[in-house]
């Protein structure tokens, strides 16, 4: 399965570099925008890398000291990179014993961020936290945003009951505590990657609905938008080619900030015991208690957030100067 989405992504990725390639717009604005954040998408296409070499898994090659049940699994290209790293409990980083007893390593000075508890290489839990972040951050906002653009924009042109009634679904949800929401939703529907996303997109559709339903009550009295109904264009063409394009400025910044809030949003449900396995969020939450510890065992909750806060710093760069490119307000002061 893991390796069919890969599949379907690597394609929609072609897809859309062609498109873009034929947009004059959108050529010009990744241009510009990688002239002015080269090192931000830089550091973004390593994470995606990171999370596509996860993601691609097959069965057989298994190592040697490997159980029955492991050498059957299917292993991703970073699980065979570090199939036979693991020890018996922690060491520093580039250390060549034990951090308790002093036993010498299986593999020693060969963990550049050391290991965990039971033996596990720290780079290793780090990398396989990519590509959750991405999935918990990317796969909840492509489902809250279409969702909220659904209801708002159709609330805010054509108004009356339809108005009416989203605005009440809004208020509704919105009246409820979302933490209390969330953790009753992840409970019935389990604690799988998929069911977190979807449980994060039902709470966190509703503040861009009600944006992007205001943005659309004052886009709708504009000159454009009278002079398109005046030449007799449809109500859905003048939501695709008047309304729509007219918010994307308002999708880019809630996709970065709703990305960004969604990734930390698991750590804090990681925090509460009911995030999901081999995030970011898990190994801080893991590593709580190793800060007490004498001598302390530091590098378990620098790696994670150290590896978290590259992620969210890099995506708020690409979003900020992707929404100046775009914004048409904007677009004349940053030429």
């Amino acid at each position: 399965m893991s390796n069919a989405v890969v599949g379907i992504l690597l394609l929609a990725g072609a897809a859309l570099v062609w498109v873009i390639r034929r947009s004059r717009m959108w050529s010009e604005a990744l241009g510009e925008i990688w002239r002015r954040r080269r090192l931000a998408l830089f550091v973004v296409f390593i994470y995606l890398g990171v999370a596509l070499l996860d993601s691609i898994a097959w069965v057989g090659g298994g190592q040697v000291g490997q159980d029955t049940v492991a050498r059957y699994q299917a292993q991703s290209v970073i699980d065979r990179l570090f199939a036979d790293f693991q020890e018996r409990s922690y060491s520093a980083p580039f250390a060549a014993t034990e951090f308790y007893g002093g036993a010498p390593l299986r593999h020693p000075g060969n963990h550049v961020l050391g290991t965990d508890l039971i033996g596990r290489d720290v780079l290793y839990l780090s990398l396989k936290g990519a590509r959750v972040a991405l999935l918990i951050g990317g796969l909840t906002s492509l489902l809250a945003i279409p969702l909220a653009l659904l209801f708002g924009v159709p609330a805010g042109y054509f108004g009356g009951r339809l108005d009416d009634v989203v605005f009440f679904v809004m208020s509704t949800l919105a009246s409820m505590p979302g933490l209390l929401l969330l953790i009753a939703l992840i409970m019935v529907l389990g604690k799988s990657t998929v069911a977190v996303c979807f449980a994060l997109a039902v709470t966190g559709w509703v503040g861009f609905c009600r944006v992007s339903r205001g943005e659309t009550l004052k886009l709708r009295e504009l000159e454009y938008v009278s002079a398109a109904k005046s030449l007799g264009a449809s109500e859905a063409r003048i939501l695709l080619r008047h309304i729509l394009p007219n918010l994307m400025h308002l999708v880019i910044i809630t996709f970065v900030l709703m990305f960004s809030g969604l990734v930390l949003s698991e750590a804090i449900l990681s925090w509460l015991g009911i995030g999901v396995d081999g995030s970011w969020g898990q190994m801080i939450d893991q590593a709580r208690n190793e800060l007490s510890r004498d001598p302390v065992v530091w590098w378990n909750v620098s790696a994670a957030g150290a590896a978290l806060f590259g992620l969210i710093l890099a995506v708020n760069f690409v979003g900020d100067a992707l929404r100046d490119t775009l914004d048409p307000r904007t677009v004349g002061e940053t030429e």
